[in-house]
């Protein structure tokens, strides 16, 4: 009898302890991040990847919406691009500050021109929808959306520019390094002239939908998953750009690897890499704005995150990402284009507009997240420690709640 009642408790316990781990993992699937894609100011226009760091396809349909405030600040700056391989290889010799400007003749030397200014706080929206298909395969669907704003208070507090430019005059980066105070604060002037003479020009609260993604991930069951707890997902992304500006169709690929450490005292730490590759514009339904001429952007990707389960099933997590994506214009052109802008009225950085597009732009974000089994709410601060202000800083809030098993 007495070992009867112990099979049937040591049943009901097994049951207990399998219903608290099939709920626990709906929403701590691995490194479960919001978004962080930076607001930059060619990005906003393509589709681009999410890094996902999920071990495996969620058990139940989940809502997501993320809201991303990023300042980004580059002066007016004009770019000519000679046409003459001669010109060009005598200038690759001379930098870049220092190249003669002899392009106004078109007849005599000829080249391309563009020049742009981006003064705003650009906020995202981004609504999704994922899909649990099978055990290892899963639909996520978003669909973006993004609002041109000034970024005064109360709605900018940590992205505004008074605060940014607070934090250079009093903790680091200097008195007014780039220009901001010079050109005032709260402005938004976003206007972009590409070298085939296309004009994209953004206003005070003009709103815009990007676009709308699709994203599926296939998770393999493998024997390292239960030897070694790591784990790996690929993905094929489709993505439908609807703006005036770049009305296309993008796809990329992506693969990712999470090794996930359980340790004691209700604590686990996770380690993930990541890398994707998107081919813009492989359809353009229409005439589009030139917004880089590399038609690829790689991403690689890296993640640590501590977690600290609570009796109730409920977590804390802390996460460091670390993010740097290629180009948005071919490298080689750098080596001969001669740029223009108020350098002896700011102190620096007033190349930035042109000079940041032939650069692998990289940040750094902190995340907090909070989880239960009824919704995972995730608050980051992004930083672009090599000031590339692309953006200078983004901060994000993401939200995921279960809508059907």
């Amino acid at each position: 009898m007495r070992t009867k009642i112990l099979c049937i408790l040591g049943s009901l316990l097994s049951m207990v302890c399998l219903s608290q781990e099939n709920d626990s993992i709906v929403f701590k699937n691995g490194i479960d991040n919001p978004s962080l894609l930076t607001t930059h100011h060619f990005g906003i226009f393509s589709s681009r990847i999410n890094t996902n760091f999920k071990l495996q396809s969620p058990q139940k349909t989940t809502f997501t919406f993320n809201h991303i405030s990023g300042n980004t600040f580059h002066p007016y700056v004009e770019a000519y691009f000679p046409k003459d391989p001669t010109v060009r290889e005598q200038l690759s010799h001379i930098i870049w500050h220092d190249r003669p400007f002899n392009f106004i003749d078109q007849e005599t030397t000829p080249a391309d021109y563009m020049n742009i200014v981006v003064d705003a706080v650009i906020k995202a929206f981004r609504v999704g929808i994922s899909i649990p298909l099978s055990k290892t395969h899963e639909l996520d669907i978003q669909l973006r959306s993004y609002v041109i704003t000034k970024g005064t208070y109360p709605f900018s507090i940590f992205t505004g520019d008074e605060i940014i430019e607070f934090f250079h005059s009093h903790i680091a980066g200097g008195e007014d390094p780039y220009g901001r105070k010079y050109y005032g604060f709260d402005q938004v002037h976003f206007e972009y002239l590409d070298r085939n003479g296309n004009t994209l020009q953004l206003n005070n609260n003009d709103f815009f939908i990007g676009g709308i993604e699709l994203n599926h991930f296939y998770y393999p069951k493998l024997k390292m998953n239960k030897n070694a707890h790591v784990f790996l997902n690929f993905g094929t992304h489709l993505g439908l750009n609807t703006s005036k500006y770049n009305t296309a169709v993008d796809l990329g690929v992506s693969a990712n690897a999470v090794k996930q450490i359980p340790l004691k005292n209700n604590l686990e730490f996770n380690v993930a890499v990541g890398a994707n590759v998107l081919r813009k514009n492989v359809i353009n339904f229409k005439e589009v704005m030139d917004l880089g001429n590399n038609p690829y952007l790689a991403t690689l990707e890296g993640n640590l995150e501590l977690v600290r389960f609570t009796k109730r099933k409920n977590y804390n997590a802390f996460g460091v990402n670390y993010q740097i994506q290629s180009r948005y214009n071919k490298k080689v052109e750098a080596d001969y284009y001669k740029l223009l802008g108020k350098w002896r009225e700011i102190n620096g950085g007033w190349q930035h507009g042109v000079e940041t597009l032939y650069k692998a732009l990289s940040n750094w974000s902190f995340i907090y997240t909070y989880g239960t089994p009824k919704l995972q709410l995730s608050l980051y601060i992004k930083e672009d420690f090599v000031v590339n202000n692309a953006p200078d800083l983004q901060t994000g809030i993401g939200l995921k709640v279960p809508v059907f098993k």
